[in-house]
């Protein structure tokens, strides 16, 4: 399975053009960078759900914003034809 995530974090810890190559420093930035990866994404996925959330919850409130009207009721069948 291709996973384009995975694959950028190996061309970077691959990615090291000086002889005197830091193993610590690489697999630093590496995490670095997947960590900041998967944080985003994780954002963006609450920030979603919190989307749909307020969406349900609006639609499940509309119904109770009718507005009230405070004639009695006999006043309003009185006004309907029979």
């Amino acid at each position: 399975m291709h996973d384009p995530f995975e694959e950028s974090l190996r061309d970077l810890l691959k990615a090291s053009p000086q002889p005197d190559h830091d193993d610590d420093a690489a697999l630093g930035r590496v995490l670095k960078t997947a960590n900041r990866q998967v944080g985003a994404g994780d954002l963006f996925g609450l920030m979603g759900h919190w989307l749909e959330a307020l969406m349900m919850a609006l639609n499940n409130g509309s119904p109770h914003l009718a507005p009230v009207s405070r004639r009695n009721a006999s006043v309003r069948s009185a006004d309907k034809a029979d």
